[in-house]
């Protein structure tokens, strides 16, 4: 498959927190474009056809921007799909390459979407929600209980796929994400811009270490940058990120932009896998973890050296550093309302 090219790709998941980055990436890229179509799978009922729908909504508002890009849409339930029903959704629109971005909460559907891609007589390429933290960073990587779905996701693909190509993507945290504190847990890292405050974590020697991050149009920029490797990209996990900086680098461009100095708060490690211990419920016969522990968890594995590498693979994939977002322009998006505040280009 060396003079393979992607030619009828679909997204899964494309309307999601990240997926929509990805989307907007892909219709937006200079030509010429690595595909020939581009369809979207999303949920019945987002349009006027839906008598339960609302058309103005944000999300009818978005893909109907995307449309008038160039965006094909099917619709389908990922919950619902069987097996053999997307396998032959696949095949009737003669799609060569898969990407998902599902979310933690529909991962659990990803595996039955991979298997009916195998089994599919066009599907060549999947790209599998895998973007965020490495989870196969070190050792330590299988025993976090952030890492459970992901680390099952790539143990099935090296039990089930045979045919398929498969390619991670990842990006390390989303910078746009981890400068906001988690609510109620402010102390694992972040910042808040009205309260003139910061949380720092420190790693085991107490210092403040390093941290690869992709700001979230960075990731859509990573995601259309593989689509053009193909074969540079097949069967591997590409590490790729927009810039590693320092969490006090990060306070200096805060105070810097907004002119104002930071209240900071440091916490240790070890308080933080107190806390932890905490939010999963260790302790009990039947944990029921609280919502907080996987970004608490995640922060944590982030501040002691999980993003890091002897070498990234920007190159792999021609990524030029002028071409990516610096830590000026994350700093500067998160105080014009930051990610939660986007809208793709769509007037509200």
């Amino acid at each position: 498959m060396s003079d393979f090219k992607p030619s009828k790709v679909l997204i899964i998941g494309g309307t999601g927190t990240i997926g929509s980055y990805i989307t907007s990436s892909l219709l937006s890229t200079s030509s010429p474009k690595p595909y020939s179509t581009f369809t979207l799978l999303t949920r019945p009922g987002w349009d006027s056809s839906s008598s339960s729908s609302d058309p103005s909504s944000k999300k009818a508002k978005l893909i109907t921007h995307w449309q008038s890009q160039g965006l094909r849409v099917l619709t389908g339930d990922v919950a619902s799909l069987s097996p053999s029903a997307f396998t032959h959704l696949f095949d009737e629109n003669n799609f060569d390459t898969i990407i998902s971005c599902l979310g933690r909460a529909t991962l659990q559907y990803q595996p039955k979407i991979i298997d009916a891609a195998e089994q599919s007589t066009s599907v060549q390429w999947f790209l599998p929600s895998e973007f965020g933290t490495d989870v196969e960073h070190n050792a330590d990587s299988a025993r976090e209980p952030t890492h459970v779905g992901k680390l099952a996701l790539r143990k099935h693909i090296r039990e089930h796929v045979s045919r398929l190509k498969v390619t991670y993507v990842v990006t390390g945290p989303y910078f746009d994400m981890w400068l906001y504190p988690t609510p109620g847990c402010e102390q694992a890292g972040g910042f808040n811009i009205e309260g003139k405050k910061a949380y720092v974590v420190q790693n085991e020697k107490g210092e403040v270490g390093r941290v690869g991050f992709c700001t979230m149009w960075d990731v859509g920029k990573f995601v259309t940058a593989t689509l053009r490797h193909p074969a540079q990209s097949f069967g591997k996990a590409l590490k790729v990120q927009s810039f590693v900086v320092n969490p006090q680098d990060v306070l200096k461009e805060f105070e810097k932009q907004t002119g104002s100095k930071f209240d900071v708060t440091y916490t240790t490690v070890d308080e933080i896998k107190n806390l932890e211990n905490v939010l999963w419920d260790k302790n009990s016969d039947k944990p029921q973890p609280k919502p907080q522990a996987t970004p608490v968890t995640l922060r944590r594995i982030w501040a002691t050296g999980g993003t890091l590498y002897d070498k990234d693979d920007n190159d792999v994939l021609e990524v030029k550093k002028e071409d990516l977002d610096t830590l000026e322009d994350g700093v500067r998006r998160y105080l014009a309302g930051g990610y939660k505040a986007e809208t793709f280009g769509v007037e509200a």
